[in-house]
């Protein structure tokens, strides 16, 4: 319930402010398990996906974000995930894939921490084990402006224009034979493609 009212929340103070637009949320599909995995320039991010998404999603976010009792009731209340950042957290991978497997939708940064210029940057293994791992489809996702909006450091947003445009579901042949890292590199060519018509 709380997720239901913190996303429709969200979604007036998205449309308000950033006049948020989004297209291909028919790439996402309508039952079963899957991953969005999107870019990562702005705090942001995590709640323009959520609103943009047809679907209910888990998150992955730092621990230290929990060390506040109330605020990490709320966290988990909306299906946040927490993940020690500098080491291999193994138990936040299998809480992943345990809610994959009950055919949730999970969202992941391949990138792994947010942009320091904007710019795409190279993604990390942890998002090819999830997918190799779990077999569920991989939507990439791009949103422009987020960046803009309210980049790294900044203190306060800007009321500026945000797009977000998801692309066709990645299905399990195209992870045969390969890495996680690989899978994960295979992943952001697809942001890529998706971010090069909106940056005209």
């Amino acid at each position: 319930m709380l997720y239901v009212i913190g996303r429709f929340l969200c979604a007036i103070f998205c449309l308000f402010f950033f006049r948020l637009r989004v297209t291909g949320q028919e790439c996402v599909p309508k039952k079963g398990a899957f991953i969005i995995a999107g870019n990562h320039a702005s705090f942001l991010d995590p709640v323009i996906f959520g609103v943009a998404c047809p679907r209910q999603l888990n998150y992955l976010a730092r621990d230290t974000l929990f060390r506040n009792r109330f605020f990490g009731w709320i966290l988990k209340s909306v299906h946040v995930i927490p993940l020690k950042r500098n080491a291999a957290d193994i138990g936040a991978l299998k809480e992943g894939l345990r809610r994959l497997k009950d055919g949730q939708g999970l969202l992941l940064f391949p990138e792994g921490t947010r942009s320091i210029d904007g710019k795409l940057g190279k993604g990390h293994h942890g998002v090819g084990f999830l997918a190799r791992k779990s077999g569920v489809p991989v939507v990439p996702v791009y949103a422009k402006g987020t960046y803009r909006a309210l980049p790294k450091g900044a203190k306060f947003f800007k009321p500026l224009r945000i797009a977000v445009v998801f692309g066709p579901a990645m299905t399990l042949e195209y992870r045969h034979g390969l890495s996680d890292q690989e899978v994960s590199d295979k992943i952001m060519e697809e942001i890529k493609r998706l971010s090069d018509p909106l940056q005209s």
